[in-house]
């Protein structure tokens, strides 16, 4: 781990085959981080971590540095549309 004034870098790219377990202490370790006034930015994330990270909804809580440096790799919007799962607006529903 790489430590500056306001957040701290997490190497994760041994994480080979990444569970929900895994993302479970990484949120445990983002939570402990931001109470102590500093934030997890996870280094050397797999594709398998990212995408997981996503499902889970934890993309945005957990940052994940771009390969070469410490800036973001890319934002969830970025990413392909799951295949076979579609939203339908409800006519009834006044939120929409």
């Amino acid at each position: 781990m790489l430590l500056d004034d306001s957040w701290v870098a997490c190497d994760v790219g041994a994480l080979a085959d990444p569970d929900v377990g895994a993302v479970d202490a990484l949120a445990r370790l983002q939570l402990t981080a931001n109470r102590l006034g500093l934030e997890v930015r996870l280094r050397h994330a797999s594709q398998g971590l990212q995408e997981l990270l996503d499902l889970v909804g934890l993309f945005d809580v957990l940052p994940v540095c771009a390969a070469s440096g410490l800036e973001p790799s890319r934002q969830p919007e970025e990413w392909e549309e799951g295949r076979g799962v579609e939203e339908e607006a409800d006519p009834d529903d006044p939120t929409c």
